[in-house]
Parts: C-alpha cells; sequence; structure tokens
C-alpha cells in the first residue's frame, strides 16, 4: 500500500507505514538542468542571471575561477556559441536548504572561429534563497577516458 502526502513544499510517497521517500526533487532539478542547459545553447545570460545566486563561483578547466558578475559578462560577449550542450546521469541530494547535483556535461561549442568539445563531471550546489533555488557554486573537471 502506498500513499502520497503533501507536507509543506515536499511531496512524500509513504510506503507501507513507516518508510517515507521524497518524490518530486529529482524531477525539480532536473527542470532546473533543462533551463540551464536551454540558457546556454541559446545564449540567455537573462535566463542564467535568474538562476545564479549572486556570490556564484564557476571552476572549469581550463579557465580562470569565475563570479557570477564575470560568468555572465562572458556570457554577453556571444563569443561562445553552444551547438550542443547536455547534462546525464544526474544524482540529486538534498541537504536542507542546499542541494548538490553531481553529472556528466557534454558541449560541443564555437570559440574564436575553432570548433571545440568537452566532455566534463560536473557538481553544482543549489541554496534555497527567496523561495527560489539558486546555483551557488558550479565545478567541473575532464571526465576520465572510457
Amino acid at each position: 500500500m502506498a500513499s502520497v502526502v503533501k507536507a509543506g513544499m515536499i511531496t512524500w510517497l509513504i510506503v507501507g507505514t513507516f518508510v517515507a521517500q521524497p518524490i518530486g526533487l529529482d524531477a525539480e532539478f532536473s527542470r532546473l538542468e533543462d533551463v540551464w542547459n536551454t540558457a546556454h545553447r541559446n545564449g540567455d545570460a537573462g535566463a542564467l542571471d535568474a538562476l545564479w545566486a549572486d556570490d556564484l563561483e564557476v571552476v572549469v578547466p581550463r579557465m580562470a575561477p569565475m563570479s557570477k558578475t564575470e560568468a555572465l559578462a562572458f556570457s554577453r560577449t556571444g563569443r561562445m556559441r553552444f551547438d550542443r550542450y547536455d547534462t546525464s546521469s544526474l544524482k540529486v541530494r538534498r541537504y536542507g536548504d542546499t542541494v548538490v547535483v553531481t553529472g556528466r556535461l557534454q558541449r560541443a561549442y564555437t570559440l574564436g572561429g575553432n570548433r571545440r568539445q568537452d566532455d566534463w563531471r560536473f557538481t553544482k550546489v543549489y541554496v534555497r534563497q527567496n523561495d527560489a533555488w539558486r546555483v551557488t557554486s558550479f565545478h567541473a573537471s575532464d571526465a576520465p577516458a572510457q
């Protein structure tokens, strides 16, 4: 026997009498991943600005760490055009008002007239601010060869 119970902003699936598992959290962060990916593919700095916390730090291979201001400024130049920006193998873990999302990011883009590709593993930290999830940290590293 299973039943669904709403408690505040979290929906719980009650299985039997004593086991409860949150449902819907993965769906919310899959949706936020879609927002992130689409914004990068479309060069939509406004969508990224809304998704990123003011104290965002971005650390990716072959670039200096960037603040939100620096990352938005780079995005707004349009120098990097994405043909592909896809995440997969997502894992979502919640710790109160903090959520850690890990996964794989594969992207293809043109920068300075050169076509390039990345295959990364990433960690994204979301915090709950003013009733919305915001990314406060994004870290990526080259994925191991498969």
